[in-house]
C-alpha cells in the first residue's frame, strides 16, 4: 500500500514539474527543446495551435499511409505465394488520394488564413513604435513623443565574445541576448511597430511575440502584438546582415500600464530641456494613451 502511494505521488509531482516546465516554455526556448513555445501572445498561441494541428494531421497520415505499406509488404509477401498484379491506373484509388488530400489542405488553410488576416490588421492600436534596424543595433522611437534611443548588445557579452578576453561565456547572464537598453512597452495594450532598416535587410524577432517582420531600407513593415503578462522578452536580428549579425539582440519588456506610464515621464523629462519637464510630467500619462 505504501508503494503505491509512493507511485502516485511521484506521478504528481513528475506532472507538476511537466506543467511548470511547459508553462516555462512559453515564455523562452531552452536547450533541447524539440517543440515550438506558445509564446505570450494571441498571435503566438494561435501559431501553435495550427502547429499542433497541422502535426497531428501529419502523424495521423503517416500513420495511416505506413500501416498500409507495412500491411502489403507482410500480407503478400512473395514467402507466402503472392503474385503481383499487372496493373497500371486505378481510377477510384487516384480520385480518392486526389480529393481526400486537397479537402485536408482546404481545411488546414482556413483557419491559418484568419490568424494571418488578424496578425496583419494594425487596426486601434493603442500606441505606435518606429523600429529601425542599423548594422548592428536597434532604434526604438515611440511616435508621438521625444522618446528616441539606441538598443545594442550589452557590454559584458560584447566583452566575451571578443577572441582572447578570457571571459568565459558562460559566466556571463543572457550571454548574447542582453542589450544596454531594452524597449519597454505596457501590458494589455496594442502595439502597433513600424520597421525598417537604415543600411541593409534586417529582421525584428522576438520569437515570444509569435512573429518576425522584415526591416528593409526604403520600406515600412508593420506588425503588432499584445501582451498581458508582464516580464522581459529576447529575440534576435533574424536576417543574415553582415560579420556581427549574430550580436544583434532585442530585449522587449513588457511593465503593468502604471509603471510603463512613470517609466514614460521619466524617460521623457529626460529628453527635454530643463524648462519643458514639468509640462512633459503632466502631458505623459495622456499621452500613452492617445499614441496611433
Amino acid at each position: 500500500m505504501m508503494q503505491t502511494k509512493n507511485w502516485h505521488t511521484r506521478l504528481g509531482l513528475a506532472l507538476a514539474a511537466l506543467a511548470v516546465s511547459a508553462a516555462s516554455w512559453a515564455e523562452a526556448p531552452h536547450r533541447w527543446q524539440l517543440n515550438l513555445g506558445k509564446g505570450v501572445t494571441q498571435t503566438s498561441q494561435s501559431a501553435y495551435d495550427l502547429h499542433m494541428i497541422a502535426f497531428l494531421i501529419c502523424c495521423a497520415i503517416g500513420a495511416i499511409v505506413f500501416g498500409m505499406m507495412f500491411y502489403a509488404m507482410w500480407k503478400f509477401r512473395k514467402s507466402k505465394g503472392a503474385v503481383a498484379a499487372k496493373w497500371s491506373h486505378n481510377t477510384a484509388v487516384e480520385v480518392v488520394l486526389t480529393v481526400v488530400p486537397t479537402l485536408i489542405l482546404i481545411a488546414m488553410a482556413w483557419p491559418a488564413t484568419k490568424v494571418m488576416l488578424n496578425s496583419a490588421d494594425t487596426a486601434n492600436s493603442e500606441l505606435t513604435i518606429k523600429v529601425t534596424g542599423y548594422q548592428w543595433k536597434w532604434r526604438y522611437e515611440y511616435v508621438g513623443t521625444d522618446i528616441n534611443f539606441m538598443s545594442s548588445l550589452k557590454r559584458d557579452s560584447d566583452e566575451a565574445r571578443r577572441i582572447g578576453s578570457g571571459v568565459d561565456p558562460y559566466s556571463v547572464d543572457n550571454y548574447l541576448l542582453d542589450v544596454d537598453r531594452p524597449l519597454v512597452i505596457p501590458a494589455d495594450t496594442k502595439v502597433r511597430f513600424v520597421i525598417t532598416a537604415e543600411d541593409v535587410i534586417h529582421a525584428w524577432w522576438v520569437p515570444a511575440l509569435g512573429w518576425k517582420q522584415d526591416a528593409i531600407p526604403g520600406i515600412i513593415n508593420d506588425s503588432w502584438t499584445r501582451v498581458s503578462k508582464p516580464g522581459i522578452y529576447r529575440g534576435q536580428c533574424a536576417e543574415l546582415c553582415g560579420k556581427d549579425h549574430g550580436f544583434m539582440p532585442i530585449v522587449v519588456e513588457v511593465k503593468p500600464k502604471a509603471e510603463f506610464d512613470q517609466w514614460l515621464v521619466a524617460q521623457q523629462a529626460n529628453s527635454l530641456p530643463t524648462s519643458n519637464i514639468a509640462a512633459a510630467g503632466a502631458s505623459a500619462p495622456a499621452a500613452a494613451s492617445n499614441l496611433n
